[in-house]
Parts: structure tokens; C-alpha cells; sequence
């Protein structure tokens, strides 16, 4: 599997992969577990960031069922907007270094 431009970017540590797979499923509710696996890293791995990601509001509680909390990306949060303009930064990097070297971009790009 190819790795995202942000992972590129900033490698595979645990807080990025989470913070990727959020992006990557911006409006979709999950539960930890959930973002763990998505994350593909270890419930421990999460758990360790856990704390950062609530403190810097980069995820929010969606909803809860029972005991179980469901949560999401929190795109109102100022980090998680600069998070969000840097990986249109690198987009945007990349499809100008694609077409520098003539490769033809099919796909459609939501920015």
C-alpha cells in the first residue's frame, strides 16, 4: 500500500497514522478500536497518543452507545485546519511535480 503524502512527509509514528486515517475518513464515526485498526497500530499505540489527540482537540465524541464513545475528526479544530492545509499543500506539490514530468492525472482531487 502507498503511504499517504503526510506520512511521507512526517513518517509512520503512531500519533501521524492516527491523525491520517482520520483525515482519510473525515465524517465517519469510530470507536478507539476502530481507529486502532484503521490506524494499524496497536491499542496501545493509541492509547498513548489518546490523551494528546482530546487535549489538542484533534478528535471529538460523536456520539455514545452504551459505554461505547464514537468519534471523529474535528475539522472545527484550528489544528487539526493547519493539518488539513498542509496535506493540500502537498497535493497540490505533487500534481505540479507530476505534470513537470508529464505524467497525466486522471483522478478527481477534492481540496
Amino acid at each position: 500500500m502507498e503511504k499517504s503524502l503526510i506520512l511521507g512527509l512526517t513518517g509512520e509514528m503512531p500519533l501521524f497514522m492516527i491523525v491520517d486515517f482520520l483525515i482519510e475518513n473525515k465524517g465517519t464515526d469510530f470507536t478507539k478500536e476502530d481507529i486502532a485498526k484503521g490506524a494499524n497500530i496497536s491499542r496501545a499505540s493509541l492509547f498513548n497518543y489518546w490523551n494528546e489527540l482530546e487535549n489538542r482537540s484533534i478528535i471529538k465524541v460523536t456520539k455514545s452507545v452504551g459505554k461505547t464513545k464514537l468519534y471523529t475528526l474535528n475539522s472545527k479544530s484550528n489544528v487539526v485546519k493547519r493539518i488539513l492545509d498542509l496535506e493540500k499543500a502537498l497535493i497540490s506539490e505533487a500534481l505540479e511535480n507530476d505534470m513537470k514530468k508529464g505524467i497525466l492525472v486522471s483522478a478527481w482531487v477534492f481540496l
